[in-house]
């Protein structure tokens, strides 16, 4: 079944807000209206063919619409506002494992404070289904969200309240590939949303579902995939401890006087740095966005006349800051010797770029394989 109309291919430049992107088009430079508030960083990078739905009403501003990016080849829908859609399709072809046997009653249901999407029924029994949009993965783990969600917290912790022997609930995360065989919570992330689908495990059903996009952007409900959710991970992974690469930018070339390691010239650029908080991380990484602190560590005195852009957890109960520096060393342009790595035998914690590290592939790559791709070789998970 096909969920869109007729599409054209663009190409990615910007997001110069929340729900707008850039691209060109037939070598001209337009505007799209993007559905979906997710970060999508590691989707959105310069480049990247996207697909355009025109439109048809007159008083939109925007006379396009971004409903799917391609990575490696493939179609991912970033349509947020049609997964409703394709969730009824699925629970209409009984095509999701666990709720063969219930049909959709009814849109949009309002319970208390809250709306969730769909109220299905199976005899006299009720289901609250909420659904979700999932577009991060890597080759074998799926997770959700990329970004921090209070609402989808709250949405958990209502549902998990509401079942009942009369009424159950679930949430179906519709993960746009079917490349993933495993799901968890996004707990390097949104740590919150993780501790809430945890406490949330034996109230409510999780269905975490993989679709194929075809070139069409239709689906085949026989193709759709229930992924693993393994729960042991969760049980040993979600602790607010681990490691971090924060990401810094230099506006023009400076030379600091670093503590103990004396002056270190630093040329313009952006500069990713690996640390480590064996306990305490979200706090670790409060402190970094600070100014006006004492300087201790080497990488304050950068912090200090840098402009900060984000800190990415990951959060473990491994100590992979040297992995982590090792892996970067791989992809930087330059790095500064000595630099955040006096108590080990690293080269340096530091690394220079001249772009942005998120807008760079490698640098997605590095860090699925510290959130996701790790996990599953770690925890020897088999299908």
């Amino acid at each position: 079944m096909k969920f869109f109309g007729k599409t054209e291919k663009a190409f990615f430049i910007s997001r110069p807000n929340r729900f707008t992107i850039t691209c060109t088009l037939n070598r001209k430079v337009v505007n799209a209206f993007l559905p979906n508030p997710g970060r999508l960083w590691e989707l959105l990078l310069p480049g990247t063919p996207v697909y355009l739905e025109g439109v048809e009403n007159p008083t939109r501003d925007l006379a396009f619409t971004a409903v799917a990016a391609e990575r490696d080849g493939q179609r991912i829908v970033l349509h947020t506002l049609r997964a409703n859609d394709v969730a009824r399709h699925l629970v209409e072809e009984k095509a999701i494992p666990g709720i063969e046997e219930y049909r959709v009653i009814r849109n949009e249901v309002t319970v208390g404070h809250s709306r969730f999407d769909f109220l299905l029924k199976k005899g006299n029994r009720e289901l609250l289904l909420e659904v979700k949009s999932c577009t991060l993965f890597s080759d074998r783990m799926a997770m959700f969200p990329d970004a921090v969600t209070s609402r989808g917290t709250r949405h958990l912790h209502e549902l998990a309240r509401m079942s009942d022997a009369r009424s159950a609930t679930a949430v179906l995360f519709l993960v746009h590939t079917a490349r993933p065989d495993f799901f968890l919570p996004d707990f390097h992330t949104d740590f919150e949303f993780a501790r809430a689908m945890a406490d949330a495990r034996e109230r409510v059903l999780f269905l975490p579902v993989s679709v194929r996009w075809r070139r069409d952007l239709s689906i085949r409900p026989s193709e759709a995939k229930l992924l693993q959710v393994p729960w042991q991970v969760l049980e040993k992974e979600l602790h607010d401890r681990g490691s971090y690469l924060l990401i810094l930018r230099l506006p023009a070339d400076n030379e600091l006087s670093v503590g103990s390691l004396g002056p270190v010239r630093l040329r313009k650029g952006f500069y990713v740095y690996a640390g480590s908080a064996k306990r305490n991380l979200s706090r670790r990484i409060e402190r970094h966005r600070r100014l006006g602190k004492k300087l201790f560590w080497h990488i304050d005195f950068l912090r200090a006349v840098s402009d900060f852009l984000v800190a990415l957890p990951v959060r473990s109960e491994d100590d992979l800051e040297c992995d982590m520096a090792g892996a970067m060393a791989r992809i930087a342009d330059w790095s500064p010797s000595g630099f955040g790595s006096s108590d080990c035998d690293c080269p340096s914690h530091l690394f220079g770029f001249e772009n942005h590290p998120l807008s760079l592939r490698p640098f997605h790559d590095l860090l699925q394989h510290f959130r996701m791709e790790r996990l599953v070789d770690k925890y020897a998970l088999t299908r």
